[in-house]
């Protein structure tokens, strides 16, 4: 990984180190005056304020050292300040930085449309749509789906999270925070159950009959305009589902005239060992979504997918003055060349052979870990008392404090807050991986 860890002009070394108490003096001291001018709305996990960062190390104000096992939810997926990415969105800087592509367009949004006609699943002809986030991804996919079909019907799972749009919270599974208050919500959403092995213990066929007979009878597949999945569900925890699950759905869908949409916001581009989680159940979605990962930290998103369902928008039904944008676009082209030429997919394998197995040594020695999942770079455990099996939210909270205490971040997740989950950067090192889960070993024996 030569060119992921190329030093920057501003190297930060890969190594994690803890020099003031947490948060440091002058992240206190920029905390005060964010309390003063930002939205009480826009929380942290944590208040340290970063000042730079490299492959899977961020640095705060304070000259505090952590291990990312979060990469801005599974943003900077490829590492943080990558020397040939950060080349290309700086040339590109210097060529043009906006024309608006509908109005006179540029070739790298014309290339990274190639791109991922090529890297999406599926071998027929494809048609892309470049936007500037994860939820304006969704939107334009619901709204393709619904011209496609002339149905106006949503379809999502439980445990589903798919932004903070008015649209998109509706068709989150977890009100709060993100939708408590903010209603009302868009109409024509319906959630189904999802295949959830850990807590329903269905085969992947039984649990697929039980999403579909619910969305049969309470919404009947012909208004249906799209069923909108997480491959691996994100915020609800990092659900795999079932072996032959998400096919079943997919049949059925196709069977019935239903787009069926892939959210691949947080699972794609190479998180998984594959560009795309869909990838790993056999599944050739109508329509893909990208974004985070996809231009390593500047904002881009996409909907990719089917040329005749993506030429149902009539011309100027789609776009946005930033969607797109030429640095931004830029930076995704090199992302994309970066994950074939440093054997990123490979990387993402490497991460799930070094960090499931410790993370279910931990799962052995600690009653309290109830489930280790995931694929690739994309991993998690879920937290339960072992003496009532009530979700353990608690025990989370009180970990992920702790560790960041010693410098490793790590995100919580799920329905119940009772999940850790772990994304790092593919530029992360066994040797970090193994550093953080020692820090995690002594956060939960400490309890």
């Amino acid at each position: 990984m030569t060119d992921i860890l190329a030093a920057p002009a501003t190297t930060v070394p890969q190594e994690r180190k803890i020099v003031t108490a947490i948060p440091g003096p002058r992240s206190q001291e920029l905390q005060r005056r964010r309390l003063e001018v930002v939205s009480d709305g826009v929380s942290s996990a944590l208040p340290v304020f970063i000042e730079r960062a490299h492959g899977a190390i961020v640095e705060d104000v304070d000259g505090n050292r952590f291990i990312d096992l979060g990469a801005g939810i599974g943003v900077t997926t490829i590492g943080h300040t990558v020397e040939s990415v950060v080349a290309a969105a700086t040339a590109q800087l210097q060529k043009v930085t906006h024309t608006l592509f509908t109005i006179t367009p540029y070739e790298e949004y014309v290339r990274v449309a190639e791109l991922l006609a090529q890297h999406t699943p599926g071998d027929f002809a494809k048609k892309t749509v470049l936007v500037n986030s994860g939820a304006e991804a969704v939107e334009n996919a619901v709204k393709i789906a619904r011209k496609h079909t002339r149905r106006p019907g949503v379809a999502v799972l439980e445990h589903a999270y798919h932004g903070r749009t008015n649209l998109t919270m509706a068709m989150n599974f977890k009100a709060s925070p993100y939708s408590t208050g903010f209603g009302p919500f868009a109409g024509d959403v319906y959630r189904a159950p999802n295949s959830y092995p850990f807590h329903d213990g269905l085969d992947g066929q039984a649990a697929a009959q039980r999403t579909i007979s619910y969305l049969e009878k309470t919404v009947g597949a012909s208004d249906l305009a799209c069923l909108v999945v997480e491959p691996i569900q994100g915020e609800g925890g990092f659900v795999v589902p079932a072996d032959g699950y998400l096919p079943a759905l997919q049949e059925w869908c196709t069977a019935n005239g239903i787009v069926f949409v892939a959210d691949e916001i947080q699972s794609g581009m190479a998180r998984t060992g594959a560009y795309y989680a869909s990838e790993h159940f056999g599944l050739v979605p109508d329509l893909v979504l990208s974004a985070k990962g996809i231009a390593a930290g500047l904002p881009l998103a996409a909907v990719t997918g089917r040329a005749e369902i993506m030429d149902s928008a009539q011309p100027g039904g789609l776009g946005g003055t930033f969607g797109g944008n030429p640095v931004a676009a830029a930076a995704a082209i090199a992302v994309f060349e970066l994950i074939e030429r440093e054997d990123l997919l490979g990387a993402g394998r490497r991460i799930e052979a070094t960090l499931k197995p410790a993370l279910e040594q931990l799962r052995a020695k600690y009653p309290v870990i109830a489930d280790v999942r995931g694929i690739g770079a994309m991993l998690a455990i879920e937290l339960i008392d072992p003496a009532t099996g009530a979700p353990a939210a608690d025990v989370v909270t009180d970990v992920a404090a702790r560790a960041a205490q010693e410098g490793v971040l790590v995100l919580t997740a799920g329905t119940y807050g009772n999940v850790l989950r772990f994304l790092p950067s593919l530029a992360i090192s066994d040797e970090l991986l193994l550093d953080a889960i020692g820090v995690l070993d002594r956060a939960l024996a400490a309890r």
